[in-house]
């Protein structure tokens, strides 16, 4: 398959690995999706294998970059498609109807499992909380926070143990107003029996969490975070494209989606940034960037040091080539917001939030930033969850036979030239309507939360 008419390789529907369509001299670009990912360090032939033993990447250090905005296809399209969710009091829409365990402190992550084992909830152990300084702490205690408000819960149980840097006085500090029937609280310090005290106060939220019944909400309402893990040479051309069409859809409808993983836009970040509908936008897309960069830097490591071996091994040959590929989850519509660690959504349309390319990080990160679900694209397969649905789309065949107890869609049939959009919107409303995905049939649900510090 030939992706761009630009292009001077193939890509091998048997194996996902790139071939040469003519001859490349040593120095020339390797050009895919009509974009260089790296370039030749011999000559290659026509015919030739195009990977690492013959390709280096471009890149290297902070760039520094002209907006230059393209016309861009904002219509908005009506429609009169709805899912069944659910309407809290304050407004917030949510697709499922839990009530959630939230740990400010990894001390208490037993007791939070003895308490979920009991009643029913659902709990997200995390080592944080506790023994971290500046950024990090406040870092933790905004990604608790917009799990607390998460409205795919209908009721949350802080959990602390009493005596953390988090403690639940300071953690109130962060999280503002709440709804006292929706939010309690628990001090494991301060009873005789926490489990007991927690199984209590379960109840109650259960009991408050009753008075929802799923009712018909308009599609404009979903919000949809967008992730990759485990990345082969097929997800640039069936599965990322796939969710990239059903973004735009969705965003023509009205909706919000969510494209992460900073690291994964390098090489291929100009095309988001000509896409920012305003200067200052473009400004933070930058500063999204330059400062990701800078991390790497700031620890002495290579900032180009991916893709993983799993990648390779599944066809991605540099940076570039899987950045190119990932940033096709978020379609071609226009950037209309940029979001840090803990920010929650707010605009329709397409954002970009600032977080690593690990998958556990990424899909807490796109929890706490309000997403009801995450469409999570893969080649090689992956177990993992987030706390809200995780749709794992898998990008061949193969993959979606051979792991069907974690696979949800099946995007291979885009390589013979079927769309699937249609199909897989239908699919997605399902899941928004209370169709079950594999991560909770399995409940696999994990978290973890970005650190960048020292440790006590």
């Amino acid at each position: 398959m030939i992706i761009h008419e630009l292009d001077n390789v193939e890509v091998n529907l048997e194996d996902g690995h790139k071939y040469a369509i003519c001859d490349i001299k040593k120095g020339e670009n390797i050009i895919k999706y009509g974009n260089p990912i790296g370039h030749a360090t011999q000559d290659i032939k026509c015919g030739d294998h195009v990977h690492s033993h013959n390709v280096k990447t471009n890149l290297s250090g902070n760039l520094e970059y002209v907006y230059e905005p393209v016309e861009l296809n904002s219509k908005k399209i009506k429609t009169d498609k709805t899912f069944l969710g659910y309407i809290r009091e304050n407004g917030d829409v949510g697709i499922r109807n839990e009530i959630w365990i939230i740990n400010t402190v990894g001390c208490v992550n037993k007791v939070a499992k003895k308490i979920a084992e009991l009643t029913g909830a659902k709990h997200f152990e995390h080592p944080f909380g506790c023994s971290q300084l500046g950024g990090d702490h406040k870092t933790t205690q905004l990604i608790l926070k917009g799990l607390v408000n998460h409205p795919n819960a209908a009721g949350v149980l802080v959990l602390g143990l009493g005596c953390e840097n988090n403690n639940i006085p300071e953690f109130k500090k962060v999280l503002g107003e709440y709804n006292e029937k929706r939010v309690k609280f628990l001090n494991c310090q301060d009873f005789d029996d926490e489990v007991a005290e927690g199984v209590k106060l379960i109840d109650e939220l259960k009991a408050y969490a009753d008075t929802f019944v799923r009712r018909p909400i308009h599609i404009s309402k979903l919000r949809l975070g967008l992730k990759c893990g485990g990345s082969d040479g097929y997800s640039g051309i069936s599965a990322n494209p796939l969710v990239g069409r059903l973004s735009d859809t969705l965003i023509s409808y009205g909706g919000s989606c969510v494209l992460t993983e900073v690291p994964e836009m390098f090489g291929a970040e100009h095309l988001l940034m000509q896409r920012c509908g305003t200067q200052e936008l473009f400004d933070k897309t930058v500063a999204l960037i330059n400062n990701f960069k800078d991390y790497f830097t700031r620890h002495n490591q290579v900032i180009y040091e991916n893709p993983s071996p799993g990648n390779k091994a599944g066809g991605i040959t540099t940076l570039e080539e899987k950045s190119l590929g990932c940033i096709q989850k978020g379609g071609l519509a226009e950037v209309v917001d940029v979001l840090d660690y803990g920010d929650t959504l707010t605009k329709n349309g397409l954002s970009l939030l600032n977080g690593p390319g690990n998958d556990i990080v990424a899909i807490t990160n796109l929890t706490a930033a309000g997403v009801h679900m995450v469409l999570f694209t893969t080649g090689r397969g992956t177990p993992v969850g987030a706390p809200v649905p995780t749709v794992k789309v898998a990008t061949n065949e193969n993959l979606a036979k051979k792991k069907s107890n974690w696979i949800d869609f099946d995007a291979s049939p885009t390589l013979s030239g079927n769309p699937l959009t249609e199909e897989f919107l239908a699919y997605i409303i399902e899941v928004a309507s209370g169709r079950e995905t594999a991560n909770e049939v399995n409940d696999y649900r994990e978290i973890s939360i970005f650190k960048d510090g020292i440790v006590l």
